[in-house]
């Protein structure tokens, strides 16, 4: 049996909720934050992160996976506007993380093992794999790159990982390399 693929957590949503919403249009006097349709969107240097305050108020910070310097962010943005973190409420989404298969894979042999279950990015030149059986959308390349989405957890990324190679092997979906193949 092969290494299981190292996950890597690359963002996590965050959003934080402060007690009184914050207003948009004070966002984008006070601080100069760019105003988009029901959103602004204002960086901070420091920590480095994208907050992006929706039309209900509530904060959510991009650029980050740790939620202190997520919550240190939010809490800095607020002060910026005069505001306290008093009552900061946080709220965590779904994680894109990713991780790489230790071979390459046969494409055309996953879309017509998988079936139902994939479907080809063209824009991404990739495969979209709807896995039911952990909730989560992957997005396989041929290289063995792959790319999760809506995961809750790193370690349900690393359960699917271990799945999905024990699967592609078995499907003979994943190429044996070299040195595998100078063995037998």
């Amino acid at each position: 049996m092969s290494e299981p693929p190292t996950v890597r957590v690359e963002n996590q949503l965050i959003r934080f909720v402060p007690p009184e919403p914050v207003e948009l249009d004070v966002a984008v006097s006070k601080l100069g934050a760019i105003r988009q349709d029901d959103y602004a969107v204002h960086t901070l240097a420091t920590p480095r992160a994208t907050i992006i305050v929706d039309k209900e108020g509530r904060i959510v910070i991009h650029g980050t996976n740790r939620m202190e310097v997520a919550r240190h962010a939010a809490k800095e943005f607020l002060l910026q506007l005069g505001r306290s973190d008093d009552g900061l409420k946080a709220e965590l989404g779904g994680i894109i993380a990713s991780f790489k298969f230790a071979n390459q894979l046969n494409m055309p042999r996953l879309m017509k093992k998988l079936g139902k279950d994939v479907e080809k990015d063209e824009r991404l030149d990739c495969v979209k794999v709807n896995d039911t059986r952990h909730n989560i959308t992957l997005y396989v390349w041929s290289n063995g790159k792959v790319i999760v989405e809506n995961a809750t957890h790193a370690n349900l990324v690393a359960m699917a990982a271990v799945y999905w190679q024990e699967r592609l092997i078995e499907e003979k979906i994943m190429m044996e390399s070299d040195s595998d193949s100078e063995a037998d």
